[in-house]
C-alpha cells in the first residue's frame, strides 16, 4: 500500500533576534558597571586624590557634559552607519576611559579621564534603539526594551555590594581596570555574532525575517541641513517626550552618584550597610523597567498605543513624587531608604515606555530621536550632582534635592499627556525621512 508522500510543514522562525536582545542586555550591564561604579569609590577617590565635595561632583558632571554634547552626533552617525561598527567603537573607546580613570593622579586629570569617558559611551543606547528597530517586531518592543533596562538595571544594583567586596583586596585604581576590561569581552562577542539587518545574518531563516520585517518601516536616507534641524526642534510631540524623561535621568544619576554620600551622612549608614541600601533602588528597578515594557505592550494591544505608552508613565511618575516627597520627611533610616527605592522603581515604570516611544515616532530614524530625549535628560543629570553638593554646602540640607524630585515627577506626569506615540516626527510624510532636506 503506497503512502502518499509528506506535507512539508513551514519552517518554526529561528530565534536569532533574541540573541541580538541578549547581547543588547549585556551592554547594559557593560555599560552600568563602569557608571555606578564610581559613586561607590567616590570616599576612596576623595581621600587618595584630596577632592572636595563639590570637586567631585564636578568630575560627575563632566561625564553627563560630554555625553550630554555627543549623543546625537553619534546617534546620526549610527542610523547613517549602522550599529555593528558604531557600537564597536563606543564600547573600545568607553573602556579604554574606564581603565584611563585609574590613572587620575589630580583634580583636573579626574576632570579630563570622566568627559572622554563620557565622550565615549555617549549614544551607546541609542544604539541599541536603533538595532531593536531593524530587529524586534512591533509588538514586542516595549516589553524588549524592558528586559534591556532590566538587565542595565541588575548591573547597577549589584555593582555597589561587589565593590565593597573588592575594596579589601584591591584598590579603587585596580576595580577600574578590571572593570573596564569586561568592554572588550563583550566587542568581541559582538563582532562576532551581530549583523546589521537580520536579512544579513546567515543564521535567521525566511520565518524569522519575515516576522521582523512585517511592521518595519523602510530605510530612508538621512540629509543634515538646518530645515532637518527644525523638523525637530519645532515638534511639540518629542519637546514634551524631551522633558518628560528628565526626572528620569535625574533621579539614575543621583542613585549611582551621591545616594550612598546621601545615607551616610543623612541617615547614618556604615560602610557595610551602605553596600545594600545603596543598590536596592536599582535592585527593585530590576522589576518595574521589564513591567513598564511589559504593561505598555499589553495595554497598548487592548487600548491602542497611546494608552500602552502613557499609563505607565503617568502611574510611575505618581507614585514616586509620593514616595520621594514621603522619603524627605522620614526620620527613620530603614524607612527612609526604602522610600527613597521605591521612589526610584516607581519611576523607572517610564523608561521602556520613553524609549518606546521614540521608536514609535522615530521610526527608521529611532537613534537619533532617542538620542535628543536622552541629551535632553542629560542635561538635567549634569547639573544634579552640583544641586547636591551646592545644597549641602551652603544650607546644609541633604533634603532638598529629594524636593526638587518630586516637582520633577509631577512636571513629568504632566507631559506624558501631551506625548501621542501615534504622530511620527515627519507627520506630514510618516513614510519619507524625517530628516529630508
Amino acid at each position: 500500500m503506497a503512502f502518499p508522500p509528506p506535507t512539508s510543514m513551514p519552517a518554526e522562525p529561528t530565534r536569532v533576534r533574541h540573541q541580538v536582545v541578549a547581547l543588547s542586555v549585556l551592554l547594559a550591564m557593560v555599560t552600568y558597571l563602569d557608571r555606578a561604579c564610581l559613586g561607590k569609590l567616590a570616599p576612596e577617590i576623595m581621600r587618595d586624590l584630596d577632592l572636595s565635595l563639590v570637586q567631585m561632583s564636578g568630575a560627575f558632571s563632566a561625564f553627563a557634559l560630554a555625553y550630554a554634547l555627543f549623543e546625537i552626533p553619534t546617534a546620526l552617525w549610527a542610523d547613517q552607519r549602522g550599529t555593528h561598527n558604531v557600537l564597536t567603537r563606543i564600547v573600545v573607546w568607553w573602556s579604554t576611559f574606564t581603565i584611563a580613570t585609574a590613572g587620575a593622579f589630580s583634580h583636573a586629570s579626574l576632570l579630563v579621564t570622566r568627559f572622554l569617558f563620557g565622550a565615549g559611551e555617549a549614544g551607546a543606547w541609542p544604539c541599541v534603539a536603533r538595532t531593536f528597530s531593524r530587529w524586534i517586531p512591533k509588538r514586542d518592543l516595549g516589553t524588549m526594551k524592558g528586559i534591556f533596562f532590566a538587565g542595565a538595571y541588575v548591573s547597577g544594583a549589584i555593582t555597589p555590594p561587589l565593590v565593597v567586596l573588592m575594596l579589601p583586596h584591591m584598590s579603587w585604581r585596580m576595580i577600574l581596570v578590571s572593570f573596564g576590561l569586561v568592554g572588550f569581552v563583550w566587542v568581541a562577542l559582538w563582532r562576532a555574532l551581530f549583523r546589521d539587518d537580520p536579512a544579513l545574518h546567515p543564521r535567521v531563516n525566511p520565518a524569522e525575517l519575515a516576522m521582523i520585517t512585517e511592521t518595519r518601516h523602510t530605510l530612508a536616507p538621512i540629509t543634515m541641513g538646518w530645515s532637518s534641524w527644525r523638523v525637530l526642534a519645532r515638534d511639540r510631540n518629542l519637546r514634551a517626550l524631551c522633558l518628560m524623561y528628565v526626572p528620569n535621568c535625574v533621579t539614575f544619576y543621583f542613585c549611582i552618584t551621591w545616594l550612598p554620600t546621601y545615607l551616610h551622612e543623612r541617615h547614618g549608614f556604615d560602610a557595610g550597610a551602605l553596600g545594600i541600601v545603596s543598590g536596592l533602588p536599582l535592585l527593585l528597578s530590576v522589576a518595574t523597567q521589564f513591567l513598564g515594557g511589559f504593561l505598555s505592550d499589553r495595554i497598548a494591544a487592548r487600548h491602542g498605543l497611546r494608552a500602552g505608552r502613557r499609563a505607565p508613565g503617568v502611574l510611575g511618575y505618581g507614585f514616586a513624587a509620593v514616595f520621594t516627597l514621603t522619603a524627605a520627611l522620614a526620620t527613620a533610616p530603614v524607612t527612609a531608604a526604602v522610600l527613597i527605592a521605591l521612589a526610584t522603581a516607581s519611576c523607572m515604570l517610564t523608561t521602556a515606555p520613553a524609549w518606546g516611544t521614540c521608536i514609535d515616532i522615530g521610526r527608521e530614524h529611532s537613534a537619533l530621536v532617542s538620542a535628543s530625549m536622552n541629551t535632553v535628560g542629560q542635561f538635567g543629570a549634569i547639573v544634579s550632582p552640583m544641586v547636591v553638593a551646592y545644597s549641602v554646602e551652603r544650607f546644609h540640607d541633604w533634603n532638598l534635592p529629594l524636593y526638587i524630585l518630586s516637582v520633577l515627577f509631577v512636571l513629568g506626569a504632566v507631559c506624558w499627556f501631551f506625548i501621542d506615540p501615534e504622530r511620527p516626527v515627519h507627520s506630514a510624510n510618516p513614510n519619507s525621512a524625517i530628516l529630508a532636506t
